[in-house]
């Protein structure tokens, strides 16, 4: 009978290539999960250790059971890795992601050194190799041994569980097609299939010589999401004159879906909008290396502000988290890292990603699409990458008949590139209102998407902002407070729930999340768009307005609770709820009961002295502080570390331009389009007669230049400067100020 001996504990670590000819002493004593990036790629600078490092562990053989075959199993070795046992390379693996497994047999002795050397240095061929996220290396999840006999469930194929259910539903009941896979199967051998309920009832059984069986479970009872993840289990077991040489099982879900360019997605029949988040897997001070208490926890989390989907990016998840999705009934986006930037070299590993990515998930009734790749065609569609695209369209078609295929495609893609015709159904990464644009230019972008290709299905694969620690009562796009956040949510979440069609939208992100190359917000190191802190102690004011929409546990939360210093004599407190009511006090006088059917109420409250607020729906209470002061505190304000110039220093003169104005309110203006078209002549330099303009890499369409038009200017070339070959200096920028002040702004 198969038995699984996690090999976790023990190891020791070096950031070596070198394959030690014994167990070396002096290497630091670790154990797994591990990632040697869990500082250094959480900290900023974009300097984190990219190479080869080696675990190596003693294996002894007395203290395994006794068995016919042993394979190692690892879980997660990113990015690269080769196994070495006494010294003897056993097998390469090129993926980071995924589960992949070794024959030790016949190289296993009374006491063997087992060495993986994990490599996630820069190459061509592997997926990611460009993104903003950092490629934590390590041995980051469990690794085991697994002890089969010779004949046994299939541990070879692409890291697969060997069992694959497929169920699909016909009327009241289902028809269920299991199906194993097994080597050296011999004469005299049977498979024996059970199917169980949530209760442990058998529903159906057989036994054959047949390597597929099929049953019908009737009056079968649906997985359907949150409102009720129903989950069967199928068992199978290969048996010898009575005895059980082996046994695989697998729980599974009896679902079907649609995805309606009209009505978006359709689960069981009835319309079920896909309303989420994103999710990686990595914590502060862990990187990617995560316990399944940190799983159940973002789990937990993640239902409590009642989302119905997450986007599990940008490559394959824990198996555990995927239970914990099939369990909790969260309807799931699976894809692989085929991200931002397309490697000519790299197709076969695009390949072999998704057929593990398939092969070791196709059970979990959670997932409904498998993602292609994600704002690959940032530098546009070329030939290879469109047959790259449909390669793996094809594959997951032939081996998944059951599933749709889609894409992340980035803002700047056309609406008729022909990248967006091979998915089945196609998202957007937008961020209107953060990265240029305006938060009021989402919905009908879509709406226009929609217009244009009425018969493909659109979602929102990425939306969100950065929000930190910073506080204002005046939000400005790029400011990185916590209010500015809050106000682009409200507004995204009324543009883009109100639109039936959408058939997924997914925040980016539920987390903070490890970015090593970033340098933003006042705190290197980190994407800050989650809803929640990297460390996921803190719920940001955001948070709560999802859970106002998409939540039925009743709740009142006050918002701006760490913004308690304010100037204005009266100040806007905003209550996110759930419940048709709240009234608020202000030391204990009521400023009136409000509705909000947006679940977004808003009050003017008197900033005097010292006011303890208390936000009041029936039985359910929040409260929190504020007090009047006469000068801001500058401890509320970011003061980027670096910056050339900030905002607040810029001089402003009432009814002229400046470096503050937006990049829509300049080239409005004839003296302002002339002085930007010197401005773009600069940074374009060398372009020649007739070309297309590419600032930053990107063909200069009307797309772009409406967002664009939502920068100021200076945001605009403080990024500009990092992403192309023209800096400014803290003179230039106050050359221009003085500039943009002399041209009157239109009323």
């Amino acid at each position: 009978m198969r038995q699984i001996i996690n090999l976790n504990a023990g190891w020791v670590f070096n950031k070596q290539s070198e394959i030690p000819a014994a167990l070396p002493a002096e290497w630091e004593k670790v154990d797994l999960p591990h990632s040697w990036n869990a500082v250094d790629g959480q900290d900023g600078g974009n300097d984190y250790f990219r190479g080869t490092a080696c675990y190596a562990k003693t294996i002894t053989k007395a203290e395994l059971p006794v068995a016919q075959q042993y394979y190692l199993e690892i879980r997660g070795a990113n990015s690269s890795a080769d196994v070495y046992l006494d010294g003897k390379k056993l097998a390469h693996h090129d993926g980071g992601y995924s589960t992949w497994r070794v024959n030790l047999t016949e190289d296993l002795k009374d006491s063997s050194l087992l060495v993986i050397a994990v490599d996630n240095a820069a190459n061509d061929r592997v997926y990611p190799q460009m993104a903003d996220f950092t490629f934590y290396g390590g041995l980051y999840r469990d690794v085991n041994i697994v002890a089969v006999a010779d004949s046994h469930f299939d541990l070879d194929y692409y890291g697969g569980p060997g069992i694959q259910v497929t169920p699909i539903i016909d009327g009241a009941n289902a028809n269920v097609e299991v199906k194993v896979y097994l080597t050296n199967m011999k004469d005299g051998q049977s498979i024996r299939y059970t199917l169980t309920d949530k209760e442990g009832n058998v529903v159906a059984q057989t036994a054959t010589a047949e390597t597929k069986a099929d049953f019908v479970i009737e009056n079968v009872h649906k997985w359907h999401g949150r409102k009720d993840p129903y989950l069967y289990t199928a068992k199978a077991e290969l048996v010898e004159n009575e005895t059980v040489l082996d046994n695989v099982c697998t729980a599974f879900g009896c679902r079907s879906y649609e995805i309606d360019p009209n009505n978006g997605f359709i689960l069981n029949g009835e319309e079920y909008p896909l309303r989420g988040v994103s999710r990686h897997q990595d914590r502060w001070g862990k990187g990617n290396a995560l316990s399944k208490e940190d799983h159940a926890e973002d789990i937990d989390l993640i239902c409590e502000v009642g989302a119905t989907t997450i986007r599990l990016a940008h490559y394959q998840h824990d198996q555990y988290f995927y239970d914990l999705c099939d369990q909790k009934g969260l309807v799931i986006w699976a894809e692989i890292p085929y991200i931002s930037k397309h490697l000519p070299d790299g197709r076969e590993n695009t390949i072999s990603q998704m057929k593990e990515l398939i092969t070791q998930n196709y059970n979990h009734p959670c997932i409904v699409v498998w993602g292609l790749s994600n704002e690959i065609s940032i530098g546009g569609s070329d030939a290879d990458l469109l047959e790259n695209h449909r390669i793996l369209n094809d594959l997951c078609h032939e081996w998944d008949k059951t599933r749709k295929t889609t894409v992340a495609a980035v803002s700047m893609c056309k609406m008729d590139d022909p990248y967006l015709q091979i998915p089945d159904v196609v998202s957007y990464n937008h961020y209107f209102g953060w990265y240029g644009g305006e938060t009021d230019m989402n919905g009908p972008w879509f709406d226009k998407f929609h217009a244009t290709h009425p018969n493909i299905p659109i979602g929102c694969s990425e939306y969100g902002c950065e929000a930190l620690n910073w506080h204002t009562s005046d939000p400005r796009q790029g400011d990185y407070t916590e209010e500015y956040q809050a106000y682009y949510h409200e507004e995204l979440i009324k543009q883009l729930f109100t639109r039936k069609f959408m058939w997924a939208t997914h925040v980016w992100n539920m987390f903070d999340f490890g970015a090593d190359a970033r340098a933003e917000g006042g705190e290197n190191g980190q994407n800050h768009k989650g809803l929640i802190t990297f460390d996921r102690k803190y719920k940001k004011d955001a948070f709560y307005a999802y859970k106002a929409w998409l939540s039925d546990e009743p709740f009142v939360h006050l918002c701006g609770k760490r913004y308690v210093d304010r100037v204005e004599d009266v100040t806007k407190v905003t209550v996110y709820s759930n419940q048709p009511t709240v009234e608020l006090f202000a030391n204990g006088v009521s400023l009136g009961v409000k509705e909000a059917p947006d679940h977004f109420f808003y009050f003017d409250v008197p900033n005097v002295g010292e006011t303890h607020l208390v936000a009041v729906s029936g039985d359910l209470k929040d409260e929190g502080d504020i007090r009047k002061v006469e000068v801001f505190n500058e401890e509320y304000r970011l003061k980027e570390q670096g910056a050339i110039l900030n905002w607040f220093d810029i001089e402003e003169k009432p009814g002229r331009l400046s470096l503050n104005s937006k990049m829509s309110d300049v080239i409005v203006t004839f003296r302002g389009k002339l002085l930007f078209a010197k401005l773009m002549g600069k940074m374009l330099g060398g372009k020649k007669k007739g070309e297309k303009a590419k600032p930053m890499g990107f063909e200069m369409t009307p797309e772009l230049m409406s967002m664009m038009g939502g920068f100021t200017v200076l945001r605009l070339l403080t990024m500009a400067g990092g992403m192309m070959d023209a800096k400014f200096t803290k003179e230039d920028l106050l050359n221009l100020n003085k500039k943009l002040s002399k041209i009157k702004a239109k009323k």
